[in-house]
């Protein structure tokens, strides 16, 4: 009797259908008839075979791909899967690891009325396979073939928390067995086993990798390689979709997750995503936020970078429309990840090859100059911290340059033509002699500013990095973010000439420091200040003259510090007190104190508008007995007054004094970093704590990310701040420039003895980039 066609559906989707050998259908068949794991794929095992392969290997699609490779692919599923018979189990001479291993918990922790369901697992050489019982003829469930491309994780607290069961998981090509068992050292044994015979094994090479080395090899054949490229469609244009990657990537999920919202599965699952997402580039009109994605992607999971970029080869290779549009968008994404990522050196030369076929192939084309240009910026490209913005990528579809704005206080703003290779070192030598600055005594430095920080850049740091993250910032901050170049470290600032550039940037970098509180002095020397920068500002007092707000003349600290402190109530010591507090604030009384509050809030406002308008008189009153005074004479008065404290030209940082490491709380104060000496200030004092001569420093170094150490003679200073690359890459700037000492090697607790022999001048003044390092910085610049 023939079976009704609802049955013979239910019966193919139980037993699985294949297509173009794969398996497509239930992904875990249990002892109702799984069968064992196939292992055939794209990824074949090296043979020893050094010769030319002389079967075609092609891309899967939804049509036959010939004889010959289902030929291949049955006698490699014949060679990783062992025969094995219903013989005894116990007897096996291949077993390595054997024991009692629950496939999955049904009991544990939440559902004890369950039992859990045991098999017996063996591990052999070539597979984990688990049977029914341990006796004599028991029947095999299910197979596991392990090759180097298998992964296991280790157990973890999480799932004992939850189950009551330590949880092994091993990762095939298809299957994934969750193994438990209640022990844990039984658990770290398994897991060392499958490990140690997943290392065994030989590594896996896909045939995109072979074929690349029989390119390798036949470079300069034209007729063998026109062969193997005209014998093997994986290597050139498809239209249809992947199913594989080109490269292989390890079964399962191994601390792939990339940081931040986006979440990712297996690098085997992305890959194949990622060539969906090139083929969508071909029909965009707008393909450069998909370009973005992509590039996004590359950088969150590095090891996708190799992969895309033997899908654009691949996709550039003899397509249909070699020129159009979408050929152009590949060529294009091409570019971008040139100036982005780095590949492997395997596939950094079979780029190369097919960059140097390209442009023999279509001279004087399209794809030519995009080869020739991707060419020349893999000698350049080391690698990037951001992905490339939405301006850059336009920029780089069109093979140009970017122009970098840097704001300089005191003089206009200067534009630079860089490229995503350019560094702030270059830049920074670029503006050096761009304003007259080679002769200068002083150092030098791009910054980075936003309303939040200022920090140097770093020599090594690419500027489209900066470039991308200010842009980043400047969507949400207002003012926006800005590169601006300004002085590092005050080497001699009594023999600056007052009419050359460098002394308008000294006059800029002083105002800075007075709004910044970081100038201890009167206030009456306060309002001459401001009255001085409104004479270098708008020349002699008018009514019409612009007036900046008060906050661009006079230190606003200065204002709220003459503001009554709030009034704090005792606390209340009663619990009952505490718990009728409670219930009032939530009711009508709540409201009451509500209002109050935002009274006292007006109030305040009131009183600073009130002191701000009386600072402001005063000013306006010094500003008028400035009559006649020149904008070179107010900037020079100005000047002079601040460098009447002893500290001008120090670099102050706030810092948080620890005495001992076990000790009393910390002190607030100002670490100076100056040419001289480094000195410890109490924030508003002008006259220094102490001082020290940089022959009494000892040693300087990292306890760790937020400590300074500094020990100077036969003690040791700890300071708690979040500026201690800052602060070191200062040091030793200062350190190499004056040729006092050797720089010391930066240790944890350093102890390294001072050193008499002198050091070369920098030849820069950025700082290097990310951890910081002991030693006089690359990017700085000294006459």
């Amino acid at each position: 009797m023939p079976f009704p066609g609802g049955l013979w559906w239910l019966l193919c989707c139980r037993q699985g259908f294949t297509l173009l050998r794969r398996d497509y259908g239930e992904a875990d068949r249990e002892a109702d008839g799984e069968a064992e794991e196939e292992e055939a794929s794209f990824e074949l095992r090296a043979q020893g075979d050094q010769g030319s392969l002389e079967v075609s290997l092609s891309q899967p699609t939804r049509s036959s791909s010939g004889s010959e490779r289902s030929l291949l692919v049955a006698e490699e599923m014949r060679s990783l899967i062992v025969e094995k018979g219903p013989g005894p189990v116990e007897d096996d001479p291949d077993a390595l690891v054997k024991g009692w291993l629950q496939r999955e918990v049904r009991g544990g922790v939440k559902t004890p009325w369950i039992r859990p369901r045991k098999y017996w697992f063996v591990l052999t050489p070539d597979s984990l396979d688990y049977y029914s019982s341990n006796e004599k003829g028991a029947r095999r469930l299910g197979s596991l073939v392990l090759t180097s491309l298998c992964s296991v994780l280790w157990p973890d607290k999480q799932t004992y928390k939850e189950t009551g069961y330590w949880s092994v998981t091993v990762f095939g090509r298809k299957h994934c067995y969750r193994l438990y068992t209640e022990h844990l050292n039984e658990a770290v044994h398994w897991v060392c086993a499958v490990q140690k015979v997943i290392d065994s094994k030989a590594p896996v090479q896909t045939p995109t990798q072979l074929l690349m080395r029989d390119i390798e090899e036949h470079c300069g054949s034209p007729e063998v390689l026109e062969q193997i490229y005209r014998c093997n469609p994986i290597l050139r244009y498809t239209s249809s979709p992947l199913y594989a990657p080109l490269l292989p990537f390890t079964y399962g999920s191994l601390d792939q997750s990339a940081p931040g919202p986006c979440s990712y599965t297996t690098l085997r699952d992305e890959a194949v995503k990622l060539f969906n997402s090139l083929q969508q580039l071909e029909l965009e009109r707008d393909p450069v936020p998909l370009m973005q994605g992509v590039l996004q992607t590359c950088l969150d999971l590095p090891p996708l970078v190799d992969e895309i970029y033997c899908q654009l080869v691949k996709q550039t290779t003899e397509p249909p429309a070699p020129g159009g549009q979408g050929d152009l968008h590949y060529w294009q994404l091409l570019t971008c990840m040139s100036c982005t990522f780095l590949p492997s050196l395997p596939i950094l030369r079979f780029l190369r090859f097919h960059l140097d076929r390209t442009e023999s192939r279509f001279p004087a084309s399209e794809m030519a100059k995009y080869a020739c240009f991707i060419r020349e910026a893999l000698g350049k490209t080391k690698g990037r911290e951001c992905v490339p913005s939405l301006e850059e990528i336009l920029v780089l579809m069109r093979r140009q340059e970017m122009i970098c704005t840097v704001h300089c206080p005191g003089a206009p703003a200067c534009s630079v033509a860089i490229s995503s290779h350019t560094t702030a070192e270059e830049v920074a030598r670029e503006l050096v002699s761009r304003l007259g600055l080679s002769q200068s005594p002083n150092l030098f430095a791009l910054y980075e500013q936003s309303q939040r920080r200022e920090q140097p850049v770093g020599s090594a740091t690419l500027l489209a990095d900066i470039l991308t993250s200010l842009a980043r910032e400047e969507r949400e901050q207002d003012p926006p973010c800005r590169l601006c170049f300004k002085h590092y470290g005050f080497l001699d600032t009594d023999n600056v000439p007052r009419d050359s550039l460098e002394f308008a940037l000294l006059f800029e970098q002083a105002h800075e420091m007075v709004l910044r509180g970081y100038v201890p002095t009167s206030e009456e020397t306060l309002q001459t200040l401001a009255a001085l920068r409104l004479q270098s500002l708008n020349s002699d007092f008018s009514t019409h003259a612009p007036f900046p707000r008060l906050e661009e003349l006079f230190p606003p600290h200065v204002l709220h510090a003459r503001l009554p402190p709030p009034r704090r109530q005792p606390p209340t010591k009663c619990r009952g007190a505490r718990l009728r507090a409670g219930l009032l604030a939530g009711g009508l009384w709540g409201q009451a104190l509500a209002k109050q509050r935002a009274e006292r809030d007006q109030r305040l406002r009131g009183r600073l508008r009130e002191e701000g308008a009386s600072t402001m008189a005063a000013i306006v009153e010094k500003w008028k007995l400035l009559q006649g005074m020149g904008r070179p004479e107010a900037m020079a008065a100005y000047v002079a007054l601040v460098r009447e404290w002893p500290g001008f030209g120090s670099t102050l940082f706030d810092v948080d004094l620890r005495t001992s490491p076990v000790g009393a709380g910390p002190q607030r104060l100002w670490l100076g970093i100056g040419a001289k000496a480094v000195s410890l200030y109490k924030p508003g004092e002008p006259e220094p704590l102490d001082s020290f001569c940089y022959g009494r420093i000892s040693s300087f170094g990292a306890s760790d990310s937020s400590t300074f150490r500094l020990s100077v003679e036969d003690r040791d200073l700890l300071f708690e701040t979040s500026q201690v690359d800052e602060i070191a890459q200062l040091l030793n700037t200062y350190l190499a420039s004056t040729g006092a000492r050797r720089p010391l090697r930066p240790q944890e607790l350093a102890t390294s003895p001072p050193a008499s022999a002198p050091t070369a001048l920098p030849q820069g003044l950025c700082p290097t980039a990310g951890p910081w390092q002991h030693q006089p910085p690359v990017g700085s610049f000294h006459s």
